[in-house]
């Protein structure tokens, strides 16, 4: 019983930071270009699936701030959600981080593309490079980096893993 209300609590304040780091960084947060930091915090899913539903809400609430409304809400969460599911079949974290890369490069790419109404061919292609350049920069790179130094901590790899 304790064990599901830390895990519940757990989820709620990855839920919580998710957002708030996204909303506080809306500048990069949202649109084309987009470099979001609080996506380096999907990979608590790879660790451990427990954290997934945490990490959706959070995109969710980050998304409900979204310039491009109910659209980013569906596919932007959608997105996220299919990345957490898939991470887990990765046989290590650097892998693991280039499957958002891939989602959200294509997902957000789209959905970007369709409500800019550009079109396909370079134009398409190019924002869904920026949008995984992001995607890469936030995950692959400062990602990775934080939770190769978080996990050295016995105690927040516990958590992190238990």
């Amino acid at each position: 019983m304790l064990k599901n209300i830390q895990s519940l609590l757990m989820n709620a304040v990855i839920a919580a930071v998710y957002a708030v780091l996204t909303i506080g960084l809306s500048p990069v947060s949202y649109g084309p270009i987009q470099v979001r930091l609080s996506e380096c915090m999907v990979l608590l899913a790879f660790y451990n699936r427990k954290w997934i539903p945490g990490l959706t809400i959070g995109c969710l609430l980050a998304n409900l701030n979204s310039p491009f409304g109910v659209t980013d809400i569906v596919v932007g969460t959608t997105a996220t959600l299919v990345s957490l599911l898939l991470m887990r079949f990765a046989p290590n974290v650097f892998t693991a981080s280039l499957v958002p890369v891939l989602i959200n490069g294509i997902f957000i790419g789209l959905e970007l593309a369709w409500l800019s109404q550009i079109g396909t061919g370079d134009s398409l292609i190019g924002v869904m490079a920026y949008i995984g350049l992001g995607e890469f920069v936030s995950v692959s790179i400062s990602g990775v980096v934080f939770f190769h130094v978080l996990l050295k901590n016995p105690v927040l790899k516990k958590y992190i893993m238990d």
